[in-house]
């Protein structure tokens, strides 16, 4: 089983049933689709971290 967080609506999907463009995954878990903008943030955050280190 897969799951997909649609960051259109906010809501998670068992399944891809959103357009591509509107979903994010697939996670292992609902609980992980469920953070999943927190995920992307954290993401984020990491690849600046590490952009920062280069330049320094």
């Amino acid at each position: 089983m897969e799951w997909w967080y649609n960051h259109r609506t906010g809501e998670v999907e068992e399944g891809p049933l959103s357009l591509g463009i509107d979903r994010d995954g697939p996670f292992q878990t609902r609980h992980d689709a469920e953070r999943a903008p927190q995920i992307a943030a954290e993401r984020a955050q990491a690849w600046r971290d590490e952009e920062d280190s280069v330049d320094d």
